[in-house]
């Protein structure tokens, strides 16, 4: 499965149009985000990936859980949401 990093500096409608893409070809996809203002980002690219596919038929849902990751050898942790249709 395809992972897309977001950051706080992140653009909602691209990362959206990334998850759409990837959604379509693979059927599913996850999104990290470490920090607040990731998160956040995260969260709206889902919102605007949803409208995206729509159209296609696909009735995207998202599956938030916690992961643990390492970033410059340090242990963070994660939010990851797991996208998928219904």
């Amino acid at each position: 499965m395809e992972i897309l990093k977001v950051s706080g500096n992140s653009q909602p409608k691209s990362v959206a149009g990334a998850i759409a893409a990837v959604l379509r070809e693979s059927g599913s996809v996850e999104v990290q985000a470490v920090g607040a203002g990731a998160v956040n980002q995260a969260v709206k690219s889902i919102a605007i990936a949803r409208g995206y596919v729509a159209p296609n038929g696909i009735d995207l849902i998202c599956i938030p859980a916690f992961a643990r990751i390492e970033i410059d050898q340090e242990e963070r942790t994660a939010i990851r949401f797991l996208l998928e249709p219904r």
